[in-house]
């Protein structure tokens, strides 16, 4: 989450009184995995060692590697919240030539729906749901509770900045943030595109979200579904290149085992549609997707029998 705002704390990035580094230690004590940025808001390129990914790249990164390089390369995978990551000598250098500071939304469990233009704005506010805004040099940032993939253009002047990407601490915004709402989700789906061979595209699908109503029979607290859900929609949503199949596979069959031992109902039908829905916006065919998440649910009962 983005910090308090009851706390006191940097009002922007911009400063040209060397307090880049406060503003990410503040940033980092409140959870928010933070990088610098140069002029330009780009990031420092990889250093020597991991110059054109010699090293595998992090292991955080779309494919997975070795690299346990202390300095703030490879983009995005370099944010961090730990403070001595931030205030170490690898970092310094890259500190007294930061441009801003930049955040992975992604790790701090938000998404960024970046308005770029006056337009974009307008659209937004017509369509989306109400969040904390955070004004940027020609538009806003509109920032909601929960992740997903990241994508650019999704539309004319809006990107989505989530998972796997990051964006320009600019302040703390205005308003309440809300969560995450199905119509940014909704933005990521191709509805035009070239299908595999044997498969159709598909629409985000209609389902319904788990809650207590349809749960009257589980052990478990809502807190702990609804957080075992979250984390395993994000790795689902963490799958935008290939894999997203599988892996919603593997959450449903995952979280299915956890209620083995509960007399049920459980809600497990919502909590697989939460998962399809996961697997589509990332580009799984819906079939695809309802089939892979079915044999998950299926297969935590064959474990448990």
């Amino acid at each position: 989450m983005t910090p308090d705002r009851k706390t006191p704390r940097p009002h922007g990035a911009d400063h040209q009184d060397g307090s880049h580094l406060r503003t990410a230690l503040y940033l980092a004590a409140a959870g928010v995995p933070v990088l610098p940025l140069r002029d330009g808001k780009v990031p420092f390129g990889n250093c020597r060692a991991c110059a054109k990914n010699a090293c595998g790249g992090r292991p955080n990164m779309k494919r997975a590697g070795t690299c346990c390089c202390p300095a703030p390369c490879h983009a995005w995978a370099a944010a961090t919240t730990d403070r001595n990551v931030i205030n170490s000598h690898a970092w310094a250098a890259a500190w007294e030539r930061t441009g801003c500071v930049g955040y992975h939304p992604g790790g701090a469990r938000l998404t960024v729906v970046d308005l770029d233009n006056a337009a974009a704005v307008a659209w937004a506010r017509e369509t989306l749901p109400t969040t904390r805004t955070v004004p940027t040099t020609r538009g806003e940032h509109w920032i909601y509770r929960g992740v997903m993939g990241s994508h650019n253009a999704v539309r004319a002047g809006v990107d989505i900045k989530s998972l796997m990407s990051y964006a320009r601490w600019l302040g703390p915004g205005t308003g309440h943030m809300a969560d995450l709402p199905s119509a940014v989700r909704a933005l990521v789906v191709k509805e035009e595109t070239t299908p595999a061979r044997g498969e159709v595209v598909s629409s985000l699908p209609e389902r319904a979200t788990w809650d207590r109503t349809m749960a009257t029979g589980c052990r478990h607290t809502d807190g702990y579904v609804r957080t075992g859900l979250e984390r395993g929609l994000a790795l689902v949503c963490a799958r935008v290149e290939s894999g997203a199949g599988s892996q919603a596979f593997g959450v449903a069959r995952f979280l299915a085992a956890q209620h083995t031992a509960c007399p049920g109902p459980c809600g497990l039908d919502a909590i697989g549609g939460e998962i399809v829905a996961a697997a589509v916006s990332v580009g799984v065919p819906e079939t695809y997707a309802r089939r892979a998440v079915a044999n998950g649910l299926s297969a935590a009962e064959r474990d448990a029998a």
